[in-house]
């Protein structure tokens, strides 16, 4: 949910979110729910470690940082290639090696 509220608003098809007038790629619904909430905590961890590189000023951790961003964003299907357009064997794939290379870092 946005913010603890109410979830953000979807397009009718339900592939995409809409935060302020602008339209994101929703995560995929076809996620199991325990991987959605392993990769979301990723994705929140590596948030965290982009704020404090840019803090400390390190570029090295911060460009590592932004890739685990990016790389838990593609796991929950909210950027690369559209969920809606992969195979179910493409979209497992997807989040479990995300998952894999998310959990050994």
């Amino acid at each position: 949910m946005a913010r603890g509220d109410t979830p953000p608003e979807r397009t009718p098809d339900g592939r995409f979110v809409v935060v302020n007038g602008r339209k994101w790629q929703a995560t995929d619904p076809s996620l199991p729910e325990d991987a959605a909430a392993r990769l979301r905590h990723h994705l929140m961890a590596a948030r965290r470690a982009v704020r404090a590189a840019t803090t400390a000023g390190d570029p090295d951790a911060e460009r590592a940082a932004r890739a685990r961003v990016h790389r838990a964003r593609v796991a929950l299907g909210e950027r690369g290639e559209p969920w809606w357009e992969q195979s179910e064997q493409q979209r497992r794939r997807r989040w479990e090696d995300g998952l894999a290379e998310l959990d050994g870092t």
